[in-house]
């Protein structure tokens, strides 16, 4: 039987490879949980949900100085209060539905045939947009336009159907509008602060009654774990695409989608 501490260093790399990968760390988390019997329960559904903090302050970590000019110079600087405004005009749409079908959400679409299929459907897409001839003519994920940014929120809003890939969304959104490879891929992280930290608090707030302290330390291994591997995964990430694109996870997804739906079918 395999131990819960376990389960949550597996988990906790798992999140912090797939939590920036166009990969969807989501979908990625429900097969594990499925297939390798890493977590049952709705103690092991919040625990993905919160490990994903992890990962988001590995972003922190590794623009810090980035942020901090920007949290600094919003009170001066009309290019930092422009962006301010413009990360939460992308967080906005992913507020107001999350608090309107949040709970259908995860009761109903969070199953791994689902997963499955929008690994397939998403892995197409990247193959789609990387054969395209764009003429980007952003590339400081920092100067987007404000309707830019809106749109790559709303983009964002789709990776609520587990498997989508919230990053994935932003970043092929982003390409669409306009931004050069590596910028649309920053922003995506930027974003992903004040959305991963909104599910955090939000899940926290509503399930803290059933966390004892057993289980919240069990949640702090996958915190760092997910922590650690994500400052490694980002910027390696970023390099890659940046030279190559991204066929190889197209691929990834299109393989582990089909997999996946094989297994169910042979009632795995």
């Amino acid at each position: 039987m395999m131990s819960d501490t376990l389960r949550a260093v597996i988990l906790g790399i798992v999140e912090g490879v797939t939590e920036f990968l166009p990969v969807s760390s989501t979908g990625h988390l429900l097969l594990a949980e499925r297939f390798f019997n890493l977590g049952e329960g709705n103690f092991w559904k919040s625990f993905a949900i919160l490990i994903q903090l992890g990962a988001i302050l590995a972003i922190v970590a590794l623009y810090f100085v980035k942020l901090s000019r920007v949290a600094i110079g919003m009170f001066t600087n009309a290019d930092d209060r422009r962006f301010v405004i413009g990360v939460l005009l992308a967080f906005l749409p992913a507020v107001v539905i999350g608090l309107i079908a949040g709970k259908y959400i995860k009761e109903v679409l969070f199953n791994p045939w689902v997963v499955c299929f929008t690994l397939i459907v998403g892995g197409a897409v990247l193959l789609w947009v990387d054969q395209l001839e764009l003429k980007p003519h952003e590339d400081d994920a920092t100067r987007f336009p404000l309707m830019t940014y809106f749109w790559i929120g709303l983009a964002q809003c789709l990776a609520m159907i587990p498997g989508v890939s919230r990053s994935g969304a932003s970043i092929v959104a982003a390409m669409l509008l306009g931004a050069e490879k590596r910028a649309a891929a920053e922003f995506s992280f930027f974003l992903a602060i004040p959305t991963m930290v909104g599910a955090f608090a939000y899940d926290f707030y509503k399930n803290r009654g059933d966390f004892s302290s057993d289980n919240m330390t069990i949640i702090a291994i996958g915190f760092v774990v997910s922590f650690i591997t994500a400052i490694i995964v980002v910027k390696a990430f970023l390099n890659f695409v940046t030279r190559r694109g991204f066929t190889f996870f197209a691929w990834w997804r299109v393989i582990a989608g089909t997999l996946g739906l094989i297994a169910l079918a042979m009632g795995k």
